[in-house]
């Protein structure tokens, strides 16, 4: 009996609970919801003024309104004047052009001085090296003609004389071969001199075409800003003639 009341009373308590928790989830909700109607009613709805549109007879109106204004504050130009003006604009723009070309052609004269100035410092560095090489060559001729007396039969044999040997022709074909390897080094080295010498007299050759080339240009300018100076002071001496009113 004890048992049957305790699972009675058990099982009240749970369906107790069990309405309480239902009926406060719905009243949460219906709060939910009124809330929710309570912001949607107290929020204001924005719109947008209506724009004001003129009619098309006002913007038709001013418009011509503006332009017959206009002409009527714009200037008549007098066809004198404006001969006047064509002609002094014309006159400033040869003057500007004509500036223009001396200021490239002093361009180009500088850049033709310093090119010449060059051309002529080569010139005067490649025949330095020349003079250089054909004194060592002179030097290297000199010694092969030494090399060529001694290798002579009687010189060969006056210089082994005094070596103190049974065997004197062994001498006498050691310095003979030493004499021959000298000739032949001596040699070579003289054909490349004689190379370096000629590539260098090409060289100076072509440096020097290039200066007077470069003379010969810059003595043209000269003479041709001579002419145009003559030109402008004969110009400017000569009385402007006089412009003739049109008709």
């Amino acid at each position: 009996m004890k048992k049957n009341l305790i699972r009675k009373s058990a099982i009240i308590v749970c369906a107790t609970m069990f309405l309480a928790g239902f009926l406060l989830i719905d009243s949460s909700a219906q709060k939910r919801r009124r809330s929710k109607t309570r912001r949607r009613a107290s929020a204001p709805r924005i719109t947008n003024p209506e724009i004001y549109q003129p009619p098309a007879n006002d913007n038709s109106n001013s418009a011509t309104d503006n332009a017959n204004a206009n002409a009527a504050t714009q200037p008549t130009e007098d066809p004198d004047a404006m001969k006047k003006t064509i002609r002094s604009l014309s006159d400033q723009v040869d003057r500007l052009n004509q500036k223009l070309g001396q200021v490239e052609q002093s361009q180009q004269s500088m850049v033709d001085l310093e090119r010449l100035s060059r051309a002529e410092q080569r010139s005067a560095q490649l025949r330095s090296e020349l003079r250089d090489l054909q004194q060592k060559k002179g030097d290297l001729e000199a010694h092969l003609e030494d090399v060529e007396y001694a290798l002579k039969p009687e010189n060969i044999e006056r210089a082994t004389a005094g070596y103190g040997t049974t065997r004197p022709e062994d001498v006498r074909e050691q310095r003979r071969k030493q004499l021959e390897n000298e000739r032949e080094r001596v040699r070579k080295q003289l054909a490349e001199f004689q190379a370096s010498e000629n590539r260098l007299q090409q060289a100076i050759a072509t440096s020097d075409a290039e200066v007077d080339r470069l003379q010969k240009k810059l003595d043209t300018a000269d003479r041709a800003d001579i002419e145009n100076a003559k030109t402008r002071s004969q110009a400017e001496a000569s009385p402007s003639p006089t412009p003739t009113p049109d008709r």
